[in-house]
């Protein structure tokens, strides 16, 4: 256990983000037993020309002339800090070498910033934990001189067009300079543990609560009266870039008595897919994510029909702890990340295994193995994931650093 230090969060995501956040679930774990200057990402010129018109735009504005404090007590020992200084929008320069020396200059700005708060907050000897941002991380290290620099790692950005034109060189330099590499996946660490000796897996942290039903109060949707059982569903965004459409028809080809029950918004080729036009699927739309357990407990195989690609070989998908909340019967494909859950979910590696593993789940599903399940999804709290990251930090640098 990590106490009584000061420890500065920066990333990707805004504390006013509309979606959950992993980085702001830490940061609030951190906050109980230490001070934290949790730091959004700066405004760059290209977002604030586009997005002007946004309150979210328009408050940075204001506080940039000093209309509004940068610097905002969120919760006890927790502050958020919205950088006054704006950076240069600068990903789409062709040249390596001028994006770094403008990079460089961004992030000097933002290291001004972040320094002023944290002097105005009287914080010594910090612990960066820096969130995936890659180019402005490449320069914090020699900017703010923190006791300790961790880099968490929890998506494959570098393969996502906006990172990867820059970032498959930049990411492996700032993992290089790091501390201590954190990823929620066996596939980054491996990947990681090729450039920097001190990289751990420390998993994922996942607020379960909301699907627990020991209770039996959360109560089946009433859309499921006019859809035939078994039900195999998914709740998440629609969005070919991780789910394969060919799968999802395949089963619905394939078992023509299962419903097949997709919940969540669609991207445009999953509307114009040709599962619309089989009678045994069924889209359900956006929910509140407060509905979700409601449609989860309606599936008799919950399903998660990944892609196998760069975006998720080593993505940890939070819906798997949810749907082990509420003890379903799982189906998932097969990757690196995924062998953690072997012995919970069933895993599969081609469209037959898939018909094959949903066929055993519905059989042999019991009431002692659902409640393996969600004992298993309980040990995945935010507070044993920030255990672990202390755990991995302390190991990394106790060589060099005496934490009390």
């Amino acid at each position: 256990m990590i106490k009584g230090k000061d420890i500065i969060v920066v990333g990707i995501q805004a504390w006013d983000i509309e979606i959950g956040s992993n980085c702001k679930n830490i940061a609030r774990e951190f906050a109980k037993n230490n001070r934290v200057l949790y730091v959004n990402p700066p405004m760059d010129r290209s977002t604030m020309g586009k997005e002007k018109h946004k309150e979210k735009i328009q408050k940075r504005i204001r506080i940039k002339k000093g209309e509004e404090d940068d610097l905002v007590e969120i919760a006890p020992n927790l502050w958020n800090l919205y950088p006054k200084n704006m950076v240069e929008s600068i990903n789409w320069i062709g040249s390596h070498a001028i994006f770094k020396m403008l990079n460089k200059r961004n992030s000097r700005l933002f290291s001004t910033d972040i320094k002023s708060a944290a002097s105005r907050l009287d914080f010594k000897n910090v612990i960066l934990f820096n969130d995936s941002s890659m180019f402005l991380g490449l320069h914090l290290k020699e900017f703010l001189q923190p006791k300790v620099y961790a880099y968490y790692m929890r998506d494959y950005l570098v393969k996502v067009p906006y990172w990867q034109k820059h970032g498959e060189r930049m990411e492996p330099e700032v993992v290089k300079k790091a501390d201590v590499i954190l990823t929620n996946s066996e596939f980054f660490e491996e990947m990681c543990s090729h450039i920097n000796d001190h990289s751990y897996m420390v998993g994922q942290g996942c607020d379960v609560s909301l699907f627990s039903d020991v209770d039996g109060s959360i109560k089946v949707p009433e859309e499921f009266n006019n859809i035939p059982q078994p039900v195999i569903g998914y709740v998440g965004s629609l969005t070919t870039l991780r789910l394969d459409i060919d799968l999802i028809e395949y089963i619905a080809n394939q078992r023509k008595d299962w419903s097949v029950v997709l919940v969540g918004p669609e991207d445009d080729d999953f509307k114009k897919s040709n599962l619309h036009n089989l009678n045994n699927v069924y889209f359900l739309g956006r929910k509140e994510a407060s509905e979700l357990p409601n449609y989860v407990k309606g599936f008799d195989v919950a399903t998660n029909p990944q892609l196998t690609n760069n975006l998720t070989i080593g993505n940890y998908p939070r819906k798997i702890d949810e749907y082990l909340a509420m003890g379903k019967p799982i189906l998932a494909t097969q990757t690196k990340a995924m062998n953690m859950f072997n012995d919970y979910v069933y895993l599969a590696s081609s469209k037959e295994e898939y018909i094959t593993l949903a066929e055993k789940g519905l059989k042999e599903n019991s009431k002692e193995l659902a409640e393996n399940r969600m004992e298993f999804a309980k040990s995945h709290t935010w507070e044993n994931n920030v255990k672990t990251i202390y755990n991995s930090i302390t190991k990394a640098t106790k060589h060099r650093i005496e934490w009390a």
